[in-house]
């Protein structure tokens, strides 16, 4: 069997927004699997169109596909307090999987032992991380649309989910909102909503130094 590959596609006129469009697609607007960015200032709906795409929110206007398992992770996922790490990847995760979870746990320094009201934001953070990513579909494109991710993270345990991301690009979408840390990051594909205007950027060599110099 084929696995197909996952893609995004907005139609020109996509509004997104709540009753009232907060941004407009002008264009028309494909993504294919790796990593595409997603960049706007706080409140010009970049939450808005990731919940817009996993589909538990209405557009105002307009049309969109997306092709592949959707998995949305928004900032603001909690578990249980009084749970681990290790019960949530026992729980959520395939058992196949649950392993490397808990290699790459341990690499990233995640007390999976730790109850989950214990853990810093960071851990927090590290512990949805895992469960999204070991639950990628290895037999079909994968869409992960992700809020924040990096939110407390250590340059270390970043570095780990970039790595996993670069080897899984072919089929895994992510769609990843964030605020850049440094000038040279690489962002050979971003959308930006700038104003009331959404826009898709796209270059090999595409910077966030020059791509924050469109944005109001």
């Amino acid at each position: 069997m084929t696995q197909q590959a996952p893609s995004i596609h907005l139609d020109s006129g996509l509004e997104i927004g709540y009753g009232a469009p907060l941004a407009r697609f002008g264009q028309e607007v494909d993504l294919a699997g790796g990593t595409h960015f997603l960049l706007a200032r706080n409140g010009r709906g970049k939450t808005t169109l990731l919940r817009t795409l996993a589909g538990t929110q209405k557009a105002v206007s307009g049309n969109f596909r997306v092709n592949g398992y959707v998995q949305y992770l928004p900032e603001d996922l909690r578990f249980d307090s009084e749970i681990t790490p290790s019960m949530v990847f026992r729980t959520l995760l395939p058992k196949a999987r649950r392993q490397e979870a808990l290699d790459l746990a341990s690499h990233i320094e995640l007390d999976v032992k730790k109850p989950y009201g214990r853990l810093s934001t960071g851990n927090r953070r590290k512990t949805s991380l895992i469960v999204a990513e070991f639950s990628v579909k290895p037999d079909r494109g994968n869409i992960l649309l992700l809020d924040e991710p990096f939110s407390g993270l250590d340059a270390f345990a970043r570095q780990a989910f970039e790595e996993i991301w670069k080897n899984s690009a072919s089929n895994v979408l992510r769609l990843v909102s964030c605020h850049p840390d440094y000038d040279s990051m690489a962002m050979p594909s971003a959308l930006m909503i700038d104003g009331d205007r959404a826009r898709h950027f796209k270059g090999a060599n595409q910077t966030w130094s020059g791509l924050k110099a469109l944005m109001n």
